[in-house]
Formats: structure tokens, C-alpha cells, sequence
């Protein structure tokens, strides 16, 4: 048991220094969670995707993880979610994303343009017109600064108080983009991700804008 524990606390403590990871809402597995099953949390969340794709969305953990919300939002109102970590590889640019269908599909709420992570709370509005139900709660990133990769936990969340269904969601907003794991399409070390459809809302960093043309190209 101390062996274990001391392991845990050296993974953690690797990973953390190396990248960053969502803290609230709690993402499936996660330490920061209290209700989290102990046997089964990541010590490494900090960790990328694999870089052929095969633990994309979210390492998995929605398929592999009971179902239990950490969170309820309500439509229309305003909340913050933070990230943890000690390393932001010169920031990047970062998207929050909702599915309806356990990962199949994600479509962006929030676009974070370059400079993200760079601070570690971020305000966003939960749209109105959402579907309302259980939701799989997603954050994105990729770096600036490194290796080509894709960074992305979930959490499991509960939405209330919406005007839309879930077919209406999805026809009305923008895919959550996805790059570095295997789908043919990769980001440039150097030179910041702009999003081609970021959605409705949009925090710009690092001198970037709403001129700003899309990069890459995929």
C-alpha cells in the first residue's frame, strides 16, 4: 500500500510539473475528486492523448467509468472551470465542448484563442438553448510549446433549464476541433491554433483576433 501510494504521488508529481489538467468540474477519475473510486483514479491525467487516437475522447473514461454527475448547470447562467498544473508549454489555444452522446460527438461552447491555459480559471456562459439531461463536459488544448498533442478531460455533468433538444444542439453549433491523434490533421509547433469555427463565444489571447485567419488547415 505505501509502495502504491508512493508511486501515485511520484506520477502525480511528474505529470503535473510536465502539463496541465481540468480541476472543476471533476473529471472522470480525477484526484481532486472526494467521490472519486480511489482504485481506479489517474495519476497521470496531465498526460496527452495517445498519439494514434486510440483513448480519444477522454482517454476512454466515459466508457470504462460509472456514470455519476460532479456538477448541475443551469442554462444561461454564468460559471468558471479551472485548471491545475505547473507547465503551460507557452499556452495554445483550448474549447469547451459538450456531447449527448457519450463522446460520439462534441460540440464547442466556449473557444479559448491563444494564451490558454495561461490563467487557471476561465468564466463561461452555459448557452440557453441547450438540451437539457446528462452530458459529458469537455476540455481541450493544444499547447504551444512541445510535442504535437492533444490534451482533453471530461467530466460528468447534469444541465437544467434548457430550450433545446439535443438534434437542435448539435445542428447549431461547431464541432469541437481535434488534432494530433491520428486523424490526420496536426498543429505547428510555434504558431498558435485558431480555430475555424470557434462558436459563439470567444476569449482571444496572445494578440490574436476575430481577423485572425484559421490554422491549420484540416
Amino acid at each position: 500500500m505505501r509502495f502504491t501510494l508512493a508511486f501515485g504521488l511520484l506520477a502525480t508529481g511528474h505529470f503535473a510539473a510536465a502539463h496541465m489538467e481540468l480541476s472543476w468540474p471533476y473529471p472522470l477519475r480525477s484526484r481532486f475528486d472526494p467521490q472519486a473510486d480511489q482504485s481506479t483514479i489517474d495519476y497521470s491525467m496531465t498526460s496527452p492523448l495517445l498519439a494514434d487516437g486510440s483513448n480519444f475522447p477522454c482517454k476512454g473514461y466515459q466508457d470504462d467509468t460509472t456514470w455519476r454527475a460532479t456538477t448541475t448547470y443551469t442554462a444561461g447562467e454564468t460559471y468558471n472551470m479551472t485548471l491545475t498544473g505547473s507547465a503551460t508549454h507557452g499556452g495554445g489555444s483550448c474549447q469547451l465542448s459538450l456531447s449527448y452522446d457519450d463522446g460520439a460527438t462534441f460540440k464547442v461552447i466556449q473557444s479559448m484563442i491563444g494564451g490558454c491555459p495561461l490563467q487557471s480559471k476561465y468564466d463561461f456562459t452555459m448557452p440557453s438553448d441547450v438540451a437539457n439531461g446528462q452530458a459529458l463536459f469537455a476540455w481541450s488544448w493544444f499547447n504551444l510549446v512541445g510535442n504535437r498533442e492533444m490534451y482533453m478531460n471530461c467530466a460528468d455533468v447534469v444541465i437544467s433549464g434548457g430550450s433545446g433538444s439535443v438534434a437542435a444542439f448539435e445542428s447549431a453549433y461547431p464541432d469541437m476541433f481535434v488534432a494530433n491523434v491520428g486523424n490526420g490533421c496536426s498543429s505547428v509547433e510555434g504558431q498558435q491554433t485558431v480555430f475555424a469555427d470557434p462558436g459563439a463565444q470567444v476569449i482571444y489571447g496572445a494578440g490574436l483576433s476575430a481577423t485572425s485567419p484559421a490554422f491549420p488547415s484540416c
